[in-house]
């Protein structure tokens, strides 16, 4: 099977949109988290994910949406879309992401948001949390979002490598324990402004990252038409 794997679309559904048109044909489409928060469209980012079947889990922006107490540990302009994002979601929504569980696993696959020892907030961002992560990942693979950046680590004798895929890089997955971040959809954080995500092939065991430029002033247009704080809005221009 071709599976696409998404994180972080964070409520942008300009850039779902041009995702979804890019990845076709895949079999099926897995989404890593934090579906709304930062942007203007909840409620059309969930109802696209729902028209294409998508299944995947809860990010702590999902949980603060349902008026969790995440909320509490975000910064003043992540905490100020959030209180938006609460007043816009309709029940049909909020249902949806209620559904969502915190860990997946589908055969060989762990989907989490954060990561495996703590599915909701933990960044893997260096070498020490990837290990911790990858000694807990009882499947061969775990497929994480949660910091925006696209990376692979893999499990060796001698420690945990890194690699940090381009446009059209696809790895084997070799090691018998792998995480793998495909970046994200809605709000990239690796210096670069397109969409981020990944196809993974179950036969095949390779990933592969890909970008894709969507209408980024089309977003900011709607963000600044929500009033919706002016960092979030400008850093869409620079990936950060």
């Amino acid at each position: 099977m071709r599976i696409a794997v998404l994180s972080d679309i964070h409520a942008n559904v300009v850039a779902l949109e041009a995702v979804l048109a890019a990845t076709q044909p895949v079999d099926a489409v897995w989404h890593l988290g934090d579906v709304v928060g930062y942007g203007p469209d909840p409620d059309a980012v969930i109802d696209s994910l729902r028209s294409v079947d998508a299944v995947g889990v809860r990010g702590n922006h999902d949980a603060a949406a349902l008026g969790g107490r995440e909320i509490d540990w975000f910064n003043p302009d992540a905490r100020a879309a959030m209180e938006w994002t609460r007043t816009r979601l309709t029940a049909r929504s909020r249902s949806w992401l209620a559904d969502l569980p915190e860990r997946r696993v589908d055969g060989d696959w762990t989907l989490v948001h954060g990561s495996v020892r703590d599915p909701l907030w933990e960044y893997v961002t260096s070498r020490s949390a990837a290990a911790a992560s990858l000694r807990e990942l009882t499947t061969r693979v775990g497929l994480h979002g949660h910091t925006h950046v696209p990376i692979a680590w893999a499990a060796r004798d001698d420690g945990v490598t890194t690699t940090m895929p381009g446009d059209g890089r696809a790895i084997p997955i070799e090691s018998p324990r792998v995480l793998l971040n495909p970046g994200s959809v809605g709000q990239p954080r690796d210096g670069i402004p397109t969409a981020s995500w990944m196809i993974v092939d179950t036969e095949a065991w390779t990933a592969t990252w890909r970008r894709v430029v969507y209408d980024v002033a089309e977003v900011q247009k709607r963000m600044r038409g929500a009033g919706l704080p002016r960092r979030l809005i400008e850093r869409l221009d620079h990936g950060v």
